[in-house]
């Protein structure tokens, strides 16, 4: 019998076969046979060494919440539940996405208000179904908010605002502008963007609950299509903290608003708590981490739901509604062009994550105001996953992965410490005031930060692959946005501070600062190491002229004497070092050289090298150092 005719028949693929049945199936202990003979293969095990009980434990990793990230998973955590059900892990509708896809939210910040209408326009003509306006400090005028939207219709799309402090003026600039179009209040949807727990995380500044709940109160009134409250993640994330804080504080800051919701006001009595959860949404961050991602809105949705199931909040309003925006801490100002890679990835994650809208920034967002080109690439992501990959046509398309599934729940156990440590502390008003939060957060970004100098975390096109002869991208500035509270960080900005240094220097004086690559022996021999180092010092906007194949440190010397730099680096194997970089470092030494430096790690450190550049190194340190030795300011 052929090989076809066992696993099909005309009608198609024969009942209870499957495609590996035929194949013996490897045990634990095999696959664990294998690991190690990989491990020993690439030096991870050395050679006479014996193997640990568990050498996949080899290739765990951590996030930043502490947890491990094993590289196999034979069994998923609890169970999930069914799409649109209680717990929500598996998405807030049962149809998830797939009858019209997400929605395609972009936002505008022009503060030229015909400059936005324009580009508004030519977001909605583009396919995007909704608009955030961000209005006030770093957007655009409240009173041009009607030039802003000439021509939208407000009956047709939704409109989300985010005015921070000036949310109450925002929001009754809007319901005028519905009037002045004859569009119902109840024809409105979207979202009148009040957090003032969101602006006092971003600003210091304390605003208080009662703008808020008034909306909110009108909202439940007269407009059955809007929310109220945004409760917005992202200045936790900003701030260079974990996916874990992120979530713990966005729950804390929707327990605070629940309580004031439902809180009695002088008036009358407060609103009841089903009603209050369904006048939230919620905003997160979406990385180029996509499992991470994934995770991160499975389990908002199962721990919200925990939290208004203990508020007593019916079955049906305990779904979370949530927005995600492609990070602004992962873009990069350099090599800008990777970012639109990185947004595709993000916004896959947040499709697949169960996101209900989805915002997806513009490649050059982190220049200053995006141009019309970048708009587009944006918009045509969404396009890109939902009509040509089909992306929502699959609902929950994560659910049943061994690895989601359990990252989810570790994820959301390590969420809730968190949360629980903010409510232990007052809750969130009382934790950002205190410092706690900004503690919190700083030791993040502390170990995030380490682990992009080593390059443990690697930016391509910045600390990885960077390309000198880029031209920088010019754009129009954007304006300056609220501060005063959480710091805002973006992951490259060390090495672009460096790169900006280097390229200032080289455009005064005509010439880049520069690294000599002191090659030793033939290129087979240097030319790994050298591309290690290459690819380093590019990282610091830095030159690397090299010696080129040579057979003795007077061959180095006369090639470092025709482009001459204070910092030298040696490339080449072990056993080359052995025999010559001792006398090759002191050769450049009387040369000149004021820092020799060697790729590579061996055991021990040749006389006259003063340091070493090998993976896992302090990239920045090594930079920084560099730079003040060859004088760049």
């Amino acid at each position: 019998m052929a090989p076809s005719d066992r696993l099909s028949t005309p009608s198609g693929p024969r009942p209870g076969l499957r495609l590996g049945g035929e194949f013996p199936q490897p045990t634990h202990q095999e696959w664990q046979a294998q690991v190690e003979k990989i491990l020993r293969r690439t030096g991870r095990i050395a050679e006479g060494e014996p193997a640990p009980d568990d050498p996949a434990a080899m290739l765990n990793s951590a996030t930043y919440d502490e947890i491990t990230v094993r590289p196999l998973y034979t069994s998923a955590a609890g169970d999930s539940g069914l799409p649109g059900f209680a717990p929500y892990v598996r998405g807030s509708r049962p149809e998830g996405s797939a009858p019209e896809g997400w929605d395609v939210r972009q936002e505008h910040a022009h503060p030229d208000a015909a400059r936005t209408n324009q580009e508004a326009l030519a977001d909605l003509n583009g396919g995007a179904t909704s608009l955030t306006l961000r209005l006030g400090a770093g957007g655009i005028a409240v009173d041009d908010l009607a030039d802003a939207l000439h021509g939208v219709h407000l009956d047709m799309i939704g409109i989300v605002l985010d005015a921070g402090e000036q949310a109450p003026q925002a929001a009754a600039k809007l319901l005028e502008i519905a009037a002045g179009q004859d569009v119902a209040p109840s024809a409105l949807r979207g979202n009148l963007g009040a957090d003032p727990l969101g602006v006092e995380a971003r600003t210091g500044r304390e605003v208080g609950p009662a703008d808020a709940v008034r909306l909110a109160r009108r909202c439940a009134a007269e407009l059955p299509g809007m929310r109220a409250i945004t409760v917005d993640a992202q200045p936790y994330h900003e701030a260079g903290g974990s996916d874990g804080a992120e979530l713990g504080a966005s729950l804390a800051a929707g327990v605070t608003y629940l309580r004031w919701l439902t809180a009695a006001p002088p008036e009358g009595a407060g609103l009841d708590v089903g009603t209050a959860c369904g006048l939230l949404e919620f905003r997160y961050a979406a990385t180029a981490d996509q499992f991470l991602t994934i995770a991160k809105l499975r389990a908002a949705r199962r721990l919200w739901e925990q939290v208004a199931r203990q508020s007593g909040a019916p079955e049906q309003a305990r779904a979370q509604r949530q927005h995600a925006v492609t990070s602004a801490a992962m873009l990069t100002r350099r090599d800008p062009w990777v970012n639109m890679l990185r947004s595709t990835i993000s916004t896959f994650a947040a499709g697949v994550g169960g996101a209900q809208a989805i915002t997806v920034r513009p490649f050059d967002a982190a220049i200053g105001l995006p141009d019309a080109f970048a708009r587009r690439v944006a918009r045509n992501t969404h396009a890109l996953l939902l009509d040509e990959s089909h992306l929502a046509q699959v609902i929950d398309p994560a659910g049943g992965s061994w690895y989601v599934e359990t990252l989810t729940d570790e994820l959301a156990d390590a969420a809730w410490e968190w949360f629980r440590e903010i409510e232990g502390a007052g809750g969130l008003p009382a934790a950002l005031r205190s410092g706690m939060v900004a503690d919190r957060l700083s030791a993040i970004w502390q170990r995030r930060r380490n682990a992009l100098a080593h390059r443990n975390d690697p930016i391509t096109g910045v600390s990885e692959f960077p390309d000198l002869e880029e031209q920088p991208l010019q754009r129009e500035p954007a304006p300056a946005e609220p501060s005063g509270g959480l710091p805002k960080v973006r992951y490259a900005q060390e090495f672009e501070e460096l790169r900006d240094a280097a390229d200032a220097q080289a455009e005064r004086t005509g010439e880049r600062p520069a690294v000599f690559l002191a090659t030793l022996g033939p290129l087979a021999t240097y030319n790994a190491r050298a591309g290690f180092a290459r690819n380093l010092f590019a990282a610091g906007g830095l030159a690397t002229p090299e010696a080129g194949p040579t057979e003795s440190a007077q061959e180095v010397v006369r090639a470092y004497a025709e482009q001459p730099s204070a910092v030298v680096c040696l490339c080449s194997a072990d056993q080359v070092y052995a025999e010559r970089a001792a006398e090759t470092a002191r050769a450049l030494k009387e040369a000149g050289a004021e820092s020799v430096l060697l790729a590579g790690k061996p055991k021990d450190r040749p006389d006259d090298v003063d340091g070493f550049v090998h993976t896992g190194c302090d990239a920045v340190k090594v930079l920084r150092t560099a730079h003040r030795t060859l004088g760049v300011e």
